[in-house]
């Protein structure tokens, strides 16, 4: 055992599950594993393959998605490892019981009062919002803000993916408990070769030098395509030269949709489905742009987003009301959330300005090695100032 933190991180999912809090989770695990640290993830059983995980990190797998079972064996395996930190990994759905386990975070808080454990939450999410329609659905919300509210009596320090979700968390009674903002960092590499990067544009544009390639990123869900579809169309049908790269799981199932019956435009739509991370990072390398709109506005929780900045490519989004005052500052190209109209001028401008493009990606890039990269978080988990990038 070396001298590090010993950490306990509960998760919802963790590799080889798919999802964004289990990439995160991931990339946290080995984050503050490269540093020294020792890490036992804790999460739900899965039949996905073997669990694999580099040095200093180990992967538990519960009995039960965080049920009476499973917190009776949790509790268990905390006494025999006791680490010194437990990080909960907290999305109010990821712990089952149909995102109300109540039993859960009254496990939190017993461990907090009767074994003076450091309980540490990052919430990624913090409750359902309030809904018109189904009624059904605020029962849940209501629910949620109950356990948000004995999850911050529960722990000694709140990590939170978004500024906005600080807020909520005072009025469910954080009170004055310490909460740091913690952006979710890539979970797509950073850099690629020169030459896949090329390979990979070549393939994309046929070989073209005059197409001009867009890219979305995402899961193509209802909330996003409304808006992103109507940009997409004008740019399909005012510009010749592009082609639309549908980047993520469900690009393909929504290819025939934007496309509609124009046959040329099919030609011209490229929907790969699922890639791997390094595959992601050659593709969205070879775009000239992303169009990355956003119900509630850009913000440090969207991975796709962070995806696009990292890899330095310019970013057209959305500013809505999650976003932070760093959008609006230059490093991304954005029009008001429900503005699709102002979303394609600003895309049409910037395929008629090269340099400005240029301008863009770098400004993205840079904006996401000084505030969001994996080394933020690291810092801020360590209670520690953030280290500078390392050299190339």
């Amino acid at each position: 055992m070396g001298m590090g933190i010993r950490w306990a991180i509960l998760t919802g999912e963790y590799p080889p599950q798919p999802g964004g809090v289990s990439d995160y989770t991931r990339l946290v695990a080995e984050g503050l594993a490269a540093v020294g640290d020792e890490v036992a993830v804790y999460a739900p059983p899965q039949g996905l393959g073997p669990d694999s995980a580099p040095p200093g990190v180990w992967v538990r797998r519960l009995p039960d998605r965080f049920g009476s079972r499973g917190l009776c064996w949790l509790d268990l395996e905390l006494a025999r490892d006791r680490p010194d930190r437990i990080l909960i990994q907290y999305v109010p759905h990821a712990f089952g019981w149909k995102a109300m386990n109540l039993s859960f975070v009254a496990w939190a808080l017993i461990r907090r009062i009767r074994r003076r454990d450091d309980v540490r939450v990052m919430f990624h999410e913090v409750a359902f919002p309030w809904v018109h329609q189904p009624l059904r659905n605020n029962a849940i919300a209501a629910v949620n803000r109950v356990m948000a509210a004995v999850l911050v009596q529960a722990c000694t320090r709140a990590y939170v993916a978004i500024p906005g979700w600080v807020p909520l968390l005072r009025r469910l009674g954080a009170g004055r408990l310490p909460i740091a903002w913690t952006p979710v960092p890539s979970n797509v590499p950073d850099e690629a070769s020169t030459t896949a990067v090329a390979a990979r544009r070549a393939e994309l544009t046929l070989n073209d030098p005059t197409v001009r390639l867009v890219c979305h990123f995402g899961t193509y869900g209802p909330s996003v395509t409304l808006a992103l579809g109507s940009v997409l169309r004008e740019l399909l049908g005012r510009r010749p030269e592009v082609r639309v790269l549908l980047l993520g799981v469900g690009g393909d199932r929504w290819r025939g949709e934007l496309a509609g019956g124009r046959v040329d435009w099919h030609a011209r739509v490229i929907a790969p489905g699922a890639l791997s991370a390094p595959l992601i990072a050659e593709h969205l390398r070879a775009c000239d742009l992303v169009i990355q709109p956003y119900p509630d506005g850009a913000s440090s929780r969207r991975g796709s987003l962070m995806a696009a900045l990292a890899n330095g490519v310019p970013v057209v989004t959305t500013i809505g009301a999650l976003s932070e005052p760093v959008w609006s500052e230059g490093a991304v190209a954005a029009a008001p959330v429900g503005d699709a109209e102002q979303l394609a001028r600003l895309a049409l401008d910037l395929l008629d300005r090269p340099e400005r493009l240029a301008e863009l990606g770098l400004a993205g890039q840079r904006l996401y090695q000084d505030q969001f990269a994996l080394r933020h978080t690291v810092a801020a988990l360590l209670d520690l100032p953030c280290p500078p990038p390392t050299a190339a």
